[in-house]
């Protein structure tokens, strides 16, 4: 049996469609699933137990792949991805029909696929665990300036945390992350490991945040026009900062209840959160 796939997004969507993924593998063991995303995330795909194959596409582009036995959409609502599985002529179907109604984002796809009979759990979110390591990560881009507390803000924070701190980014963030503190730019898959085995990481609402997520990090998380109830952590050792102000996500400037979040509300939610403990101290103590 072959099971097609589609969520060619970002990061962090990628990291809240993991549950339904698994879900998927357990209704159908002995399947090949192939998961259509962006070439760029195949570190992290290949992360994912769930996955047999990534077939790269980018956003609304047709896939080249035929006939799958079933046909999946966890890539969004509209009609257009719908219509890009219907061309592949799979003998199965599934999407959302028009009764999606705002929720989180890991139930919104747990949700459609319970609908067809497959059970998800969707606290199945981990990615398997990397080693640890002593850095306290801040990451201060985001996709869209809606999100992007300012720059000045975010290295006050790095200051405060002292020596241990890095900051991440792209390559096209490079200026941001130089203007807030020690860079820490490389692929994804030395981020996924940063981060991953981080003491604790402070950022804003992106790809990051799901990937402290994914490996239990400790996190503070700063949200702007989006509400931490659809896209913030759902449990676990993390703090969602918000204020209240819904806004557009896609804007270019920060979202007014972002400008709301203060330098020292982040240092207090920074210890409300259980630090993991440094790597030279559990040496230590084990000495």
């Amino acid at each position: 049996m072959n099971v097609l796939v589609l969520r060619a997004l970002g990061l962090g969507d990628l990291l809240t469609a993991v549950p339904a993924l698994r879900g998927l593998r357990r209704a159908f063991p002995a399947a090949v699933i192939t998961l259509a995303a962006p070439g760029w995330l195949a570190d992290v795909v290949a992360r994912i137990d769930a996955v047999d194959r990534h077939l790269p596409v980018g956003e609304l582009e047709p896939i080249p792949l035929r006939e799958p036995d079933l046909a999946v959409n966890l890539h969004g609502r509209g009609p257009q991805s719908t219509a890009l599985l219907r061309a592949t002529r799979p003998g199965r179907l599934i999407a959302l029909d028009g009764r999606d109604d705002e929720r989180h984002e890991v139930l919104r796809w747990c949700d459609l696929l319970e609908r067809h009979g497959i059970p998800c759990d969707p606290d199945d979110l981990r990615l398997p665990p990397v080693p640890r390591n002593d850095h306290v990560v801040v990451h201060p881009g985001a996709s869209h300036g809606a999100r992007r507390w300012p720059a000045d803000r975010w290295a006050a924070v790095a200051r405060a945390l002292g020596p241990e701190v890095v900051v991440t980014g792209s390559t096209a963030e490079r200026p941001l992350v130089e203007s807030v503190g020690r860079p820490a730019i490389g692929p994804l898959g030395a981020f996924l490991d940063l981060v991953g085995g981080a003491r604790v990481l402070v950022c804003g609402d992106t790809g990051a945040a799901h990937v402290a997520t994914a490996y239990g990090t400790p996190s503070v998380v700063l949200f702007g026009p989006v509400s931490p109830a659809l896209w913030g952590p759902r449990n676990g050792p993390h703090r969602a900062l918000w204020h209240a102000r819904p806004g557009d996500t896609f804007a270019d400037r920060p979202g007014p209840g972002l400008l709301e979040i203060d330098v020292a509300e982040v240092l207090t939610a920074l210890g409300g959160v259980p630090w993991r403990e440094s790597v030279s101290s559990e040496r230590a103590t084990s000495a």
